[in-house]
């Protein structure tokens, strides 16, 4: 329990980007008053797609994406793919949108000279295992890999399913284990992006991401695709990578803007943390100097150690002076995402037809 003399940050009152009814229990008053406008979003979303004329640039693309708002395991997900196609021979060069950066692109990263100002947080952390592009326009990205690119190249479109505009070889849906798909309904209503009938049928695998710290194969949202998707469902965990004994010197508070947050702050309890304090922020939320202050005085006030996730430490600005001062003294928890051998076969699998289609077509 946090200390009751402890200071409070404003940053621990500000609403969160989902509220929690999403995924509660049920029907809720709040679900039907936001109904129509639900449906208009889901409209929307199914004329988008309707109206698509999806671009071949002729490189393999591998979509990664969800089909709710907010974090399911995507960034992890896309960095193992990455690494799976390295060890593949292939070349992976993430094409990314650059949420919550300034630069509208194609524009190739530089994790030297760009900041998460620049580009967003995602790009910075992806960056560091694999080249990447961002782009608003995705065709355009894509097109800008393929005139620099080689004969290799594997696109790898991280948070695209509900973005129509490349033809995709691949398609991956990560879903959180723990929470699944909420109640089912479209944003404001829910959770969804898009009406759930319009997103599977352009699905070709759902990756069930177990906290990891609950059990694989407990009752969760896997047992719901495996009886209504047709295609594969993989199961998966994010774990912890790197020495973690320093979580057990000191209490923690830890403070992330992520899409769920929870899953973050139960990683650090089931790793044996003691965390004091929880602080959050809307997801992809852009640290202020005072709120870098806040939290600097917050865990010199509770003598605690600082714990956040690796996109909200790549996210700090080191031009700063007390943001710099809040990366230097915050541990980042670098997680990755594993599956069993059995798993991790039938993803490769799936990758290397994708892979053999393509070749199959472009000399057809």
């Amino acid at each position: 329990m946090p200390r009751p003399d402890a200071p409070r940050p404003e940053m621990s009152r500000v609403r969160l980007d989902e509220p929690s009814w999403w995924y509660g229990p049920g029907d809720t008053w709040q679900a039907r008053l936001l109904m129509p406008a639900a449906k208009l979003w889901g409209h929307i979303a199914e004329r988008r797609w309707a109206g698509a004329k999806p671009v071949d640039v002729g490189i393999p693309v591998i979509c990664i994406g969800n089909f709710t708002a907010g974090g399911t395991g995507k960034t992890p997900l896309s960095l193992h793919i990455a690494a799976t196609v390295q060890r593949m021979g292939r070349t992976p060069v993430f094409l990314t949108r650059g949420y919550g950066g300034r630069l509208k692109g194609p524009h190739r990263v530089d994790v030297e000279h760009d900041s998460a100002g620049d580009v967003g947080d995602e790009p910075l952390l992806l960056a560091r295992h694999a080249p990447v592009t961002l782009a608003r326009d995705r065709a355009s990205g894509a097109r800008a890999i393929a005139a620099t690119g080689q004969a290799t190249d594997v696109i790898i479109m991280d948070d695209g399913l509900q973005n129509p505009a490349l033809r995709k070889d691949l398609t991956i849906a990560v879903v959180d284990g723990r929470r699944g798909i909420g109640n089912r309904r479209v944003i404001p209503a829910g959770p969804l992006r898009a009406p759930l009938a319009a997103q599977l049928p352009r699905v070709d695998a759902v990756v069930i991401n177990h906290p990891a710290h609950a059990e694989v194969g407990a009752a969760d949202a896997g047992a719901w695709f495996r009886q209504h998707f047709n295609g594969s469902v993989l199961d998966a965990t994010t774990v912890p990578d790197g020495d973690l004994s320093w979580l057990d010197a000191k209490p923690v508070i830890a403070y992330c803007a992520i899409g769920a947050p929870q899953r973050f702050f139960g990683l650090l309890r089931s790793l044996g943390a003691s965390v004091v304090r929880e602080i959050t922020f809307p997801d992809h939320h852009p640290f202020t100097e005072r709120e870098a202050a806040e939290i600097l005085a917050a865990a010199r006030a509770a003598g605690a150690v600082l714990a956040t996730t690796e996109k909200d430490w790549v996210r700090l600005d080191a031009s700063r002076t007390d943001q710099r001062a809040l990366k230097v003294q915050s541990r980042p928890i670098m997680i990755k995402m594993v599956f069993a051998q059995s798993e991790q076969q039938r993803l490769q699998r799936l990758i290397e037809a994708a892979l053999v289609a393509r070749t199959c077509g472009s000399s057809a």
